[in-house]
């Protein structure tokens, strides 16, 4: 399936019923007595976190969504009935934001949730409401409120506790895919991976976090270049980023400081995450060069993990890492 994380839509929320202007017909009332009735409440337009989507393909082709209008009041104080609401359903994670201002309206975080994104106008009051002392034959009704027009952008970030965050074909997929149940594309090209890909990690019987690997970053990805800055929003979710590089190198402490910039330029926040440097692929070079890579050391104290996610060599240590950040409070169970 193809992966669409943004999307550009028209929404409209329904317009309200006008009132009516209707008089019975009784014996000594004045003009017959007004009876019109209240127009209803138009639509509201909602969205809705489905847990059954993880793309905003459907958008691409629908760009278009109404509320149902609501009905004109009718004749011997009949209320019209209320229009109908449109539910937009959209993958958790998702941003709605207004496409002109830029301003967020709101955040799809949980299955089921739902945010009213523009109110239906409402409904026109019918001449009975008008009648009084001084006037018993009002010959007039409120039209209904207008509903809204709005222009939204829908952003989807996906959900996962940790990123993964690497140049092109340092080894993101495999590991990926040996720590989860995720089937990642991997072959040995850059910009194998076209999508971000979300996977399961369990370290215990419900104890488990979600990893996402997130496609290729070069340099100048902040700024456009490559695949990667179509999907740095993702990892500005997350809560630890995991930077894999890779052993065969020339410069390794280059090549963290460049993956680190690019993403601070996109959101300095990301400065403040917890992280993990990991070496992959040791299981190619030899034991002078693994001596030489331990020895390493990042922002002057991080030391690096030395794994390969082919051979399967650290990545359960890196998994036990990953989860002691995440859930500290749990370390000694999870040894136990």
């Amino acid at each position: 399936m193809k992966f669409i994380d943004i999307a550009n839509i028209d929404i409209r929320s329904g317009n309200g019923g006008p009132g009516h202007v209707s008089f019975r017909r009784e014996k000594f009332v004045a003009k017959g007595g007004p009876d019109g009735g209240n127009g209803g409440k138009g639509g509201d337009l909602i969205i809705l976190g489905d847990p059954q989507l993880s793309t905003l393909l459907d958008f691409k082709y629908a760009k278009k969504y109404e509320a149902e209008n609501g009905i004109p009041g009718g004749k011997n104080e009949c209320t019209g009935r209320n229009g109908r609401n449109k539910v937009i359903k959209v993958p958790v994670g998702t941003l709605v934001k207004d496409a002109e201002t830029g301003k967020l309206i709101a955040d799809i975080v949980e299955a089921g949730q739902s945010e009213i994104i523009a109110n239906g106008g409402l409904g026109g009051k019918g001449n009975a409401e008008f009648k009084n002392s001084v006037n018993q034959a009002p010959r007039y009704a409120q039209p209904g409120i207008p509903g809204i027009d709005l222009s939204i952008t829908l952003e989807l970030k996906l959900l996962a506790d940790v990123g993964l965050v690497g140049f092109p074909n340092v080894g993101k997929s495999t590991l990926i895919s040996v720590v989860s149940a995720a089937k990642p594309k991997i072959a040995d090209y850059h910009f194998t991976t076209l999508v971000p890909n979300l996977g399961v990690v369990k370290i215990a019987e419900s104890k488990s976090f979600v990893v996402a690997d997130i496609p290729g970053l070069i340099e100048g990805a902040s700024e456009g270049k490559g695949l990667g800055h179509q999907f740095l929003r993702h990892v500005e979710r997350t809560k630890v980023l995991v930077y894999i590089l890779e052993a065969f190198s020339e410069d390794i402490v280059s090549d963290f400081e460049i993956l680190k910039k690019e993403l601070y330029k996109f959101n300095p926040e990301m400065e403040e995450k917890e992280k993990l440097i990991c070496i992959n692929k040791i299981d190619a070079i030899d034991e002078d060069k693994k001596k030489e890579l331990e020895g390493l050391r990042f922002e002057g104290t991080i030391k690096p993990m030395l794994i390969s996610a082919v051979s399967h060599i650290n990545v359960d240590n890196l998994k036990n890492n990953i989860w002691d950040i995440l859930r500290p409070e749990d370390r000694k169970e999870v040894i136990d």
